[in-house]
């Protein structure tokens, strides 16, 4: 598998449609985002969806999210998913670099992320690519 990772910097019917098999892989409660939505994310300059493509086909996606506060610029790694055809095979340490490569070159402090316990795979991922378990509490109200 050859896999290319890329900013996304247009929203077609492909990305859609991409986005439609794959965000069922990483949640059964969340809809994939419509055409708008991603082009709110792509437009975003505090956001970059980064793709994962093998030979063209969507692979895998991640968005990584910028915030400022007082002190100083953070990122988050969010809805990072691998279809289930290429789990094992890089593309989720291609995307995480690929974010963690960003974050640097913006100047952020630190790059945070959450990830399940369940989530074995990943976790090991987290971990070789350097993050460290944060003691925290995580609170989620939900609106």
């Amino acid at each position: 598998m050859t896999v290319e990772v890329v900013a996304a910097s247009k929203v077609d019917d492909d990305l859609v449609t991409g986005l439609a098999a794959l965000i069922p892989q990483l949640s059964s409660s969340s809809p994939p985002p419509t055409a708008q939505q991603l082009e709110e994310i792509v437009a975003s300059p505090d956001s970059v969806l980064f793709l994962a493509r093998d030979e063209g086909r969507l692979v895998g996606s991640l968005t990584l999210a910028f915030y400022r506060i007082p002190t100083g610029l953070k990122a988050w790694i969010e809805d990072v998913v691998v279809d289930e055809s290429a789990r094992g095979q890089g593309v989720g340490e291609a995307l995480n670099r690929e974010a963690i490569d960003e974050a640097r070159r913006r100047g952020a402090k630190n790059v945070s992320l959450t990830s399940r316990a369940s989530r074995e795979t990943a976790n090991r991922l987290y971990k070789r690519l350097g993050f460290e378990p944060y003691d925290t509490n995580l609170y989620r109200l939900k609106l």
